[in-house]
């Protein structure tokens, strides 16, 4: 007799992961790649994409090879980094999944490792693809290929050690739900990092940096936002009434805080006019803060941290570039700081307060006791404090690693971070030879010129192409 399963596995708890590992999947490509590629200027719309492309690849292969078992598998450094190792092998990729720290703090899992491992490769994938938007129209793409690989070993695989994967802010309890701090605070802080030691745009890009196509935005906001109920509902690693809750929570934080902003923006600017971008940096701060906190709290605290959210993110939006060093010194392009970093530490925090004991993430029978968080508003307020200091250790961690990796890469491997001005004149063409937009009846002349030289070769010395330089 044939089986389709082994006798630990749920059939139902592993489809449900693998379909929110493919949501969080599409919020890098095409949602963030599309979202992306229409807020910048045309000129730099191919190099965006190209961008979180590579990067989700980059990430993968380092996954697989190393990073995952550093984030959720045996330690290394007592309960701070865990131990590189493969996931290459049979047993690896069917066998049960196994977080070795959190055994017995958890339900054993009833998927396998191959499940756990994708799932968390996305999440892994889509932090760096979030920061940059904060380099973008002027981080060398050589380096930024060189960067990523070194930034999920040293940065990102150490986060989720810490808080994921049985590491020392686990066991002090601090709640990560589904990444407020290893994701969205990590990716601002390294965005903002990397925008100051990077240095600006060309000064004329960033007083005319119109976005080359909302249409494009509107897309891939709206894969990001349903992508989202992937992100925070496949957390649980079961398809039970927490993800389910998770799921409910995260588009009710969102709703709120996309029309908290909107709201703003219509009676607090001076041009009193709703926005389809100021709503979309309200989506993604009500996204954002919900993350930390989805299946911790219940649908009043969902709508408590729509609210919260992006009106702190709102006013730092609109204070902080004009009045506050550093802020007003750092060209980050598309204000990740503010609508992850920023809103990735408020979500955090908020959980420290707002989060339900009696929000069950999975049951305890007989003697054992349900697991759940409970807030300061709880009864517990030392979660705040815990929440406070593993917030301060992301901040200070990734802000040192982001800027020693950058160091080293112009430092010891010689490469520049930044494009030549030239090069940043001119854009997608001079860095990859193709454009969003080319105009077609150019290109058609180029094609036609192209297959007529084919068709009848000539002896005559080619014409030499202009480098950017000259």
């Amino acid at each position: 007799m044939l089986v389709p399963y082994a006798s630990w596995l749920g059939n139902g708890d592993n489809a449900w992961q693998m379909t929110a590992a493919t949501l969080v999947g599409l919020m890098s490509i095409p949602a963030l790649a599309v979202l992306y590629g229409g807020l910048v200027q045309k000129k730099w719309a191919m190099n965006t994409v190209l961008m979180v492309f590579v990067t989700f690849c980059l990430t993968l292969i380092v996954w697989v090879l190393w990073a995952y078992k550093m984030g959720f598998g045996t330690p290394l450094i007592s309960t701070f980094v865990g131990d590189p190792r493969t996931i290459l092998g049979a047993n690896a990729l069917e066998g049960q999944a196994n977080i070795p720290l959190l055994n017995g703090l958890m339900p054993a899992f009833k998927i396998p490792q191959s499940s756990v491992a994708y799932f968390q490769f996305v999440f892994a994938a889509i932090t760096p693809i979030l920061f940059i938007g904060s380099v973008l129209g002027r981080v060398n793409f050589k380096a930024w290929l060189v960067f990523v690989p070194l930034w999920i070993t040293f940065a990102y695989a150490v986060n989720a050690f810490l808080l994921w994967g049985g590491g020392y802010w686990a066991g002090k309890g601090a709640l990560d739900f589904s990444g407020g701090y290893v994701i969205h605070l990590a990716a601002g802080v390294s965005g903002f990092v990397s925008a100051a030691v990077i240095g600006p745009r060309l000064k004329r890009d960033r007083e005319k940096a119109i976005p080359n196509n909302l249409m494009f935005v509107a897309v891939g906001a709206g894969i990001l936002w349903l992508g989202w109920n992937g992100f925070n509902g496949g957390d649980p690693y079961f398809a039970g009434a927490d993800a389910g809750a998770a799921v409910v929570n995260t588009n009710l934080a969102t709703a709120t805080a996309m029309m908290v902003w909107i709201l703003m923006d219509m009676f607090l600017t001076p041009e009193k006019k709703a926005t389809f971008l100021g709503g979309l940096n309200g989506m993604i701060c009500g996204l954002v803060g919900i993350t930390p906190a989805a299946g911790y709290v219940n649908g009043l605290g969902a709508i408590v941290i729509g609210v919260v959210c992006p009106a702190i993110v709102w006013v730092a939006w609109y204070t902080l570039p004009k009045y506050v060093w550093p802020f007003n010194k750092v060209d980050d392009a598309l204000g990740v700081v503010y609508t992850h970093g920023i809103a990735g530490l408020v979500g955090g925090l908020l959980v420290g307060c707002l989060a339900d004991p009696n929000m069950i993430e999975y049951i305890g029978l007989g003697k054992a006791s349900s697991i759940s968080g409970t807030g300061a508003f709880y009864g517990h307020p030392h979660q705040l404090l815990v929440q406070f200091l593993a917030a301060l250790t992301i901040i200070i961690w990734d802000g040192a690693v982001t800027f020693v990796i950058w160091m080293f890469i112009k430092y010891v491997l010689r490469i520049k971070l930044r494009f030549s001005d030239a090069e940043l004149e001119i854009g997608d063409v001079a860095i990859h030879g193709e454009e969003v937009y080319p105009a077609e009846e150019i290109y058609t002349t180029k094609l036609s010129v192209t297959a007529e030289a084919e068709a009848s070769p000539s002896t005559e010395e080619p014409v030499q192409s202009v480098s950017v330089e000259e």
